[in-house]
């Protein structure tokens, strides 16, 4: 799957928004990268010594300063966790925003990264470690699970040999329905496993 098809399939989405009204107000970086001629994506681990969330996988990202825009916050958050310095030109679209059970309404930014660079490092404050994940592993049907806590399905997708929960997997589910087929399919109705709603 190439860039330009990507933006296309990006491009004919209608995106949902969410009222900030409430929550903090985050982005993400989807970041596209080529590792031996396939694509990837990276994934962050997060420092197990972080307030919150520690210890989870995420994709680069965090708050939007006052004034910036979800594109400049995921690419300054993207620069900050992982060194990938990239210029607006690579933002390819933004996928629908996810509100999560902690409070904070996620913009996702998709962008294009180019080849995946093993130099690349993070804050260890922050970042435990980047992993570039081929896209084909995430471009799978999802695993749905129920919990008692919720009528919403949780939603879950295979990462190194364990699972990948909500906001990030609903996120990527998102991403690879919407840019590598085409296909509007929406995720803000996937539930977050209990351990990430504080």
């Amino acid at each position: 799957m190439q860039r330009q098809a990507m933006t296309e399939n990006l491009a004919r989405l209608r995106r949902v928004t969410a009222s900030p009204a409430g929550l903090s107000v985050a982005a993400v970086a989807v970041c596209v990268v080529v590792q031996h001629g396939a694509p990837a994506l990276l994934i962050t681990l997060r420092a197990s010594t972080l307030r919150s969330h520690a210890g989870q996988w995420a994709l680069p990202g965090g708050r939007q300063e006052p004034g910036e825009s979800a594109e400049d916050a995921a690419l300054r958050e993207l620069r900050e966790e992982t060194g990938v310095a990239l210029p607006a030109g690579d933002v390819l679209g933004l996928l629908d925003d996810y509100v999560t059970r902690s409070g904070y309404r996620i913009t996702p930014v998709v962008v294009w990264g180019g080849p995946a660079d093993p130099a690349m490092r993070g804050p260890e404050s922050e970042v435990a470690g980047i992993h570039v994940i081929p896209l084909a592993d995430f471009d799978v049907p999802p695993r749905l699970v129920r919990i008692p806590q919720s009528a919403a399905p949780v939603i879950q997708l295979p990462l190194l040999g364990d699972y990948l929960h909500a906001p990030t997997a609903a996120i990527i589910y998102q991403f690879c329905q919407v840019a590598l087929h085409g296909a509007m399919t929406r995720v803000a109705h996937f539930e977050q496993p209990v351990f990430a709603w504080k």
